[in-house]
């Protein structure tokens, strides 16, 4: 009989755990932990640890499980932790794994030792832990696993010596236990916030990503119907909380702290659920909220609530609490049918579009941004699941593509650059592993694209059938509006030429054709999404810069 091992116990216990996908980039700090690698685990190599980690995100948010990622000692946990800030304001459940130095060396340093391990990747992880003993590893991942999941969510990261693998395991195995995911909020409090919207006469609902992550828009519409309540979708929402075609759905708020005030007006009692209070930038000065509105806030994150500058805070679910408030509030004799707000033209994006009506054509013969999703929303496939990260092209995206079923809408919490295109990765091998198949669109600018690129080889090794819309407006025009808000011409750096995005997509395996042509663009997205792998599109279009506010 073959002794155990600490790998191959954990390994047992990953099993157990449902935690036999991998995503990774390996190392030598590493390569011992995947040592005969299981035949009936999976790992998905990623070229660069940003794009490890963000794969995993995407995966994770697609399957509803948590995942695993494995990269390289402090190195390569510094080239992730872009996407790690980003992880973790999506309160995504990520065990990440990092290679340790041979423990006989770590009290001289060697080379390639992760100096203070535990504190590298804080504050972005909900704990972090070096292993005191080799046979602590697999107590440690299921310590990791359960933090990950228990509310509010987020990633772990543990540092694991390289030595550690092959030492024999004789303690006793790590016990596998099951940990709640939600937390119920105080029934008292409740019934309090349910007593104040009950008596509002011109409530507001405001719902956050939390409700799509917990498969709460039945919930989230059911609550909006009985108040005939405006509903609102918190700003810059990582994930669409609420049907967009809803006669109830106003739009999404703006996230600066004069013009989001200025938009409740008229508001007497509204309540945020399953977001913070608020996400803004940049900042426009004002009050926090109009005069007369009472503001009331539902989050499972303890911080999130503490932090709200305004605001009476409840603890608990985003949607337990959204179904136990729909109980317990009494409606109104006559409630509304509709928004008392017009629906905003563009939808969850926070400022207006530039080209809301027919498209115009746009500077030099080049197709608008909103000549682009107004072709797209001709051809857009059922159930298809749109992830974004062209900022300056927000509002126009929304206005053309509003998203109308749950788990169809994906982009960063952080605002940081190069999450979303692995992302997409990990969803659409998401959409694989569930079996549901939904087609998987990216809409990218040409200057997020650079950032995690390396994750299309991934993509086309994968074969996934995927399309990739890449804008190509040859600058950060997102830049260009801050500069416009913020008062500062002269910038430089704004502008990037000389970029062949074809080339770059075919390097990494990937189908890739730029095209200015309206109606071959329908023809190849069409084509595409039952393809045989990932196809990038590059399209070039008018450089236009949006508005913020």
């Amino acid at each position: 009989m073959t002794a155990s091992t600490v790998r191959s116990v954990t390994h047992d216990l990953l099993r157990k755990l449902d935690l036999t996908t991998f995503f990774g980039n390996p190392g030598s700090t590493e390569e011992t932990f995947l040592k005969d690698f299981p035949k009936d685990f999976t790992y998905h190599l990623a070229l660069q640890e940003a794009s490890a980690i963000a794969i995993a995100d995407g995966y994770a948010q697609a399957t509803g499980k948590p995942a695993l990622v494995n990269i390289h000692t402090a190195a390569g946990l510094g080239n992730a932790m872009g996407n790690l800030v980003t992880a973790s304001l999506n309160k995504t459940p990520l065990i990440v794994t990092a290679g340790q130095q041979t423990r006989e060396m770590l009290l001289m340093e060697p080379w390639l030792t992760n100096v203070e391990p535990t504190m590298l990747p804080r504050p972005w992880v909900k704990w972090a832990y070096e292993p005191a003993r080799p046979e602590d590893v697999p107590a440690a991942f299921m310590r990791a696993y359960a933090t990950a999941v228990q509310a509010p969510a987020g990633p772990v990261f543990l540092s694991l010596p390289l030595d550690d693998w092959d030492k024999p395991f004789s303690g006793p195995p790590a016990v596998v236990r099951t940990a709640s995911r939600r937390s119920a909020p105080d029934p008292e409090r409740l019934r309090d916030f349910a007593a104040l919207l009950s008596g509002a006469a011109a409530p507001a609902l405001i719902f956050g990503a939390a409700i799509d992550r917990g498969h709460g828009w039945p919930a989230a519409v059911a609550l909006a119907e009985k108040l005939g309540a405006t509903v609102f979708a918190a700003p810059a929402s990582e994930r669409a909380p609420f049907p967009e075609d809803h006669p109830l759905y106003a739009g999404g708020l703006p996230f600066a702290i004069g013009p989001l005030a200025e938009h409740l007006k008229g508001h007497d009692v509204a309540i945020v659920i399953g977001a913070p209070v608020f996400r803004y930038y940049p900042y426009v000065p004002g009050d926090y909220l109009p005069e007369g509105l009472r503001l009331l806030h539902i989050s499972d994150d303890p911080a999130e609530t503490a932090r709200a500058p305004v605001g009476d805070s409840l603890v608990g679910d985003a949607v337990l609490a959204t179904q136990a408030l729909t109980d317990l509030v009494t409606a109104p004799a006559s409630p509304a049918k509709a928004s008392r707000h017009p629906p905003l033209e563009q939808r969850m994006a926070p400022h207006k579009p530039r080209h809301p009506g027919p498209a115009p054509g746009g500077k030099g013969g080049l197709p608008t941004a909103a000549d682009v999703f107004a072709a797209l929303a001709e051809v857009r496939p059922a159930h298809a699941v749109l992830v974004e990260e062209s900022p300056s092209n927000l509002a126009d995206l929304h206005h053309w593509w509003p998203i109308t079923e749950p788990q169809t809408f994906f982009t960063f919490a952080s605002g940081g650059l190069g999450w979303n295109l692995p992302a997409s990765v990990g969803i659409a091998l998401g959409e694989r592993a569930t079996g549901r198949n939904r087609p998987v669109l990216l809409v990218v600018g040409d200057g997020s694209f650079q950032y995690s690129l390396q994750a299309l080889w991934t993509a086309a090794q994968n074969r996934l059938p995927m399309v990739f819309l890449v804008l190509r407006n040859g600058e950060y025009g997102i830049l260009k509006s801050f500069a416009v808000l913020e008062e500062t011409p002269g910038v430089p750096g704004l502008d990037i030429p000389g970029i062949d995005i074809v080339s770059l997509a075919k390097g990494y395996g990937c189908e890739a054709e730029r095209i200015t042509d309206l109606a071959a663009l329908k023809r190849k997205v069409t084509a595409a999404f039952s393809g045989p792998g990932p196809c990038v599109i590059e399209v070039p279009i008018s450089p236009d810069i949006p508005p913020l506010i």
